[in-house]
């Protein structure tokens, strides 16, 4: 139930996706929901909480790389959630930059848990951006939190754009100013590094 529901918000939305539909995708009686979730919106927090952990583990796959330089790891990350996109002709975006557009307003429970969520992987990017200042890849007064924090404002609304848009522009817009602008550094692809 929670990963159909999970597909279905990170497309439509919280408020768009019906229980009754996702039980329906499932095959799962409405009684047995309600079994295990006391209402939509605690159905709802799982659904968050299961999207961060999964996207948590991506994150670590990805930012932990050690046959990747720090920045190229970021650059990964950035190829890799573009392949993402592309692959769902750009109808999914982020589910937490989505609920956190469309709930953030409305509902505490769901603004605290999406802002703590976006702060822990803002956090991995912080450390990833630490390990490049200490490989010299960056400056040594660079300020790696601000710079974590301006990256996921900026990545959650170029992943809005490009929603909106139906294609890639607004992703390779954002990472072409961060990399090459923000961090001022060459633009180049990937490059594994040397073993031993």
């Amino acid at each position: 139930m929670v990963r159909c529901a999970t597909e279905l918000m990170t497309e439509q939305g919280f408020s768009a996706t019906g229980i009754d539909e996702v039980l329906k995708r499932v095959g799962v009686p409405k009684g047995s929901f309600y079994y295990y979730f006391a209402s939509k919106q605690a159905f709802g927090e799982a659904v968050i909480a299961n999207y961060d952990a999964y996207f948590a583990r991506k994150l670590d796959r990805i930012l932990n790389d050690a046959s990747l330089s720090p920045v190229d790891r970021l650059r990964a990350f950035v190829a890799d959630a573009k392949a993402g996109m592309a692959r769902y002709q750009f109808r999914r975006g982020c589910l937490v930059g989505n609920l956190g557009q469309e709930l953030g307003s409305m509902n505490d429970t769901f603004r605290h848990q999406l802002e703590a969520v976006l702060q822990s992987w803002q956090m991995k990017f912080e450390t990833c951006l630490k390990e490049a200042i200490v490989e010299g890849q960056l400056p040594t007064k660079t300020d790696a939190k601000g710079l974590a924090e301006f990256f996921w404002i900026g990545w959650e609304g170029a992943i809005l754009r490009a929603k909106l848009t139906r294609n890639a522009d607004p992703l390779d817009q954002f990472a072409d100013v961060f990399f090459n602008k923000v961090l001022a550094l060459p633009a180049s692809g990937s490059k594994r590094r040397p073993k031993g």
